[in-house]
């Protein structure tokens, strides 16, 4: 079973001190103890049906919590060893009430946040690395604003907050760990190595972070199938140093911060609009909570879904395909002019020749034997693709690749925008 995860208030996650070392901030994370596990239990009053943006649930009043997902995210969880396989059926979408009452015999979670779970492969790759909370907590510094020495909002402090809201928005559903990659990091020794040469630095003397990560937590119990593949919520966010102006006074920081489903055939994330906050600008941990959680409330799961499983039932011939492809490349190079009048493609050459190799080879989202290839395995290939975006533009690509094939399906099945792309 999962490590379900409840860390501290906002107000007492943690303690902050200025270390004696020039622009680092060391944090002091406290051991707070989890409340007893919650579990789901289905009841049949449909009466009043609403919602995810009315399910923000106070802990005092539970009674007519509703959730508008599948139906099977509201049956209680079974045992399953891990060596078990998914053989369930894809289900219709139907509405349904929860009621959640307290578990007496649920097992007790650490509180200790680990590394994700082992996959077999990441949800971003390019140059990133797995790190663990942990890691992130007791080995890293954190950059300031040079001109007032404020400290920024930590990579960690990022991470415990969005776990927070999810806590808050899903209390009764176990969480798993974050899953956390990173990249360009960047070294520093401490003032009393300032003479040493690099081979002579003890671990002590040498400081680290890292100016670009990306995050996500998954909600297991939370499932649906599309074509066969099995996904699961998942809730996640991106922050870049590189976006900062690190050099001035303390301004409003960016993050950006998505809830939406991961392929688990594949570990690629499905993000919608209304699921992602591409540009959240604030200066402080509470208000950052505050957005993530409205997000989930406003995120509306029933109607991404649908719109995936739609995409299933249409399909490009592989002549369209390979004028998509082929369009897809001449974008790059269009003159701004003719750019201006068609929608977006955020996905560059490489990305492209990427899909086009996946295609042909890819093991679940390739070609079928008449060269036919459906919308589903096509907004697959993209976000496949996208998996060697770097960390910063990598939700932004993600978006766009579910827009573009929406717009693609709105071709074959009438007129729209996107027509250049088949023409």
């Amino acid at each position: 079973m999962k490590n379900k995860i409840k860390p501290a208030s906002l107000e007492e996650a943690f303690d902050v001190e200025i270390s004696k070392t020039t622009n680092i901030i060391e944090i002091n994370h406290r051991n707070i103890s989890i409340p007893p596990d919650l579990q789901l239990k289905r009841v049949n009053n449909l009466s009043d049906k609403k919602s995810l943006g009315n399910i923000f649930l106070d802990n005092e009043e539970i009674g007519d919590a509703e959730i508008f997902y599948p139906s099977r995210m509201n049956i209680p969880e079974q045992p399953k060893s891990e060596s078990s396989t998914v053989n369930n059926k894809p289900e219709s979408l139907n509405v349904v009430q929860a009621s959640f009452m307290p578990n007496s015999k649920a097992e007790s979670y650490s509180s200790d946040i680990t590394a994700g779970n082992n996959q077999p492969s990441p949800f971003i790759m390019a140059n990133t690395l797995e790190a663990t909370l942990h890691h992130l907590q007791n080995d890293c510094i954190i950059p300031v604003f040079s001109r007032d020495n404020e400290k920024t909002i930590a990579h960690q402090e990022f991470i415990e907050c969005i776990i927070n809201a999810v806590n808050k928005a899903f209390p009764y559903h176990s969480i798993t760990a974050p899953e956390i990659r990173v990249s360009h990091q960047i070294k520093g020794r401490t003032p009393s190595a300032i003479y040493k040469p690099v081979k002579e630095l003890l671990e002590h003397e040498k400081t680290i972070y890292y100016e670009r990560m990306a995050f996500i937590i998954k909600v297991p119990s939370i499932t649906d199938i599309v074509n066969g593949n099995e996904l699961s919520l998942t809730i996640g966010g991106v922050r870049a140093y590189n976006q900062e102006n690190l050099y001035s006074k303390k301004s409003l920081e960016k993050f950006k911060f998505f809830i939406g489903f991961q392929n688990k055939v594949c570990c690629n994330l499905c993000v919608s609009t209304d699921g992602f906050l591409e540009d959240i600008r604030t200066s402080n941990a509470d208000d950052l909570y505050s957005k993530a959680v409205k997000t989930i409330q406003n995120y509306n799961a029933e109607l991404h879904l649908v719109e995936m499983k739609e995409l299933t039932q249409d399909y490009l011939s592989e002549h369209q395909f390979a004028q998509l492809i082929g369009k897809s490349r001449l974008y790059q190079h269009l003159p701004k002019a003719e750019k201006q009048n068609i929608p977006l493609l955020h996905f560059n050459d490489s990305h492209i020749n990427t899909m086009a190799k996946d295609y042909y080879e890819d093991n679940n989202f390739c070609r079928e034997d008449d060269g036919r290839i459906n919308l589903w395995d096509v907004y697959n290939l993209f976000t496949q693709a996208n998996k060697s975006s770097y960390i910063d533009t990598f939700l932004d690509r993600n978006l766009n690749a579910f827009e573009f094939t929406k717009g693609i399906q709105k071709v074959l099945n009438g007129n729209s925008d996107y027509h250049w792309f088949l023409s």
